[in-house]
């Protein structure tokens, strides 16, 4: 375990949320699981307590806690895409199973853990060093729910 983590909490998918994440990031892999030698709150003997695992090299470890909970939107998970197909990628592989989308390319997944998915091209064209391109992006990107890299770019060209 590394000495710092970030643990996201689960009512009983621990595992399989993991496994979703380990298999749509990239650079991620899954670590070791605990699991319960006997029953306990959040599942039955051999059930999952505690996985860890790596995101795109991040730590992370998940967490069976037995009752849901609600992450609101104070924190989330961001990942940095090289180009449109990898932001799609993850967009509906996130999504999948009755993940929501919110804004500005954050969405929710199944679990109800918050993610930004976010084309490198944004923060590159929002760092622009004129003011009037990086407005303009910033006004697209408002008006975006998934991130869309072309149209940022036909904003930023006016």
């Amino acid at each position: 375990m590394a000495p710092v983590s970030t643990c996201l909490w689960f009512a009983r998918d621990a595992e399989e949320a993991v496994r979703t994440y380990v298999a749509l990031v990239p650079d991620s892999q899954l670590g070791p699981i605990l699991r319960a030698p006997g029953p306990w709150p959040g599942g039955e003997p051999g059930a999952a307590i505690l996985v860890s695992f790596t995101l795109g090299g991040q730590s992370f470890q998940a967490l069976n806690g037995g009752t849901g909970v609600d992450y609101g939107t104070a924190a989330s998970i961001a990942v940095a895409c090289p180009d449109q197909r990898e932001v799609d990628r993850l967009w509906d592989g996130l999504l999948a199973g009755g993940g929501t989308e919110i804004q500005c390319g954050w969405l929710r997944d199944r679990w109800g853990v918050p993610w930004q998915i976010v084309p490198e091209v944004l923060p590159r064209l929002l760092a622009h060093p004129d003011p009037a391109v990086a407005a303009r992006v910033f006004a697209a990107m408002q008006g975006m729910v998934r991130i869309d890299g072309a149209a940022l770019e036909r904003a930023a060209a006016g």
